[in-house]
């Protein structure tokens, strides 16, 4: 039998809004022991994600743009516009300034196979699963789902 997201998924994962304080995040990342949240909008629509990845900008800052300067003209080596990026991320006070914004989501119907495989491609550690409108989150698929998953094959 083929299993689908839906068979392995966690059903109604805890979200958090781009308004949510990020230390309000933090905290529920901690005390419920995950490495991501969904990012919904006021109408449960998924707008972002945000991880430990995403978190990790706070503690380690940001190095700055390299950029050479010839007769009086500033020559970036990086785009400059990832540079802002960057700071927006270390400097963020809530979700909406520090999440993934676009991220990659699945549908419950869809194999199990097929979502392992943007995982792997996309080297991602989790999928927010949408309904069959793409307008409601209903549950998140980690890794660690697919993994206890095979375990019971």
């Amino acid at each position: 039998m083929r299993k689908t997201v839906a068979d392995v998924m966690t059903p109604n994962p805890i979200m958090v809004t781009p308004q949510t304080p990020l230390k309000e995040a933090i905290k529920l990342l901690a005390e419920k022991h995950i490495s991501g949240l969904p990012v919904v909008n006021d109408a449960g629509k998924l707008v972002g994600i945000i991880s430990e990845t995403d978190l990790m900008w706070q503690q380690s800052g940001v190095e700055a743009s390299p950029y050479i300067v010839i007769l009086d003209s500033v020559i970036y080596l990086q785009n400059p516009a990832r540079y802002e990026k960057e700071i927006h991320k270390v400097l963020g006070q809530t979700v909406g300034e520090v999440m993934t914004s676009q991220p990659i989501s699945v549908q419950s119907s869809q194999s199990l196979r097929e979502a392992a495989h943007i995982m792997h491609k996309k080297n991602i550690s989790r999928l927010p699963v949408v309904n069959k409108q793409g307008n409601k989150v209903i549950g998140l698929l980690t890794q660690g789902d697919i993994i206890r998953s095979m375990a019971t094959d």
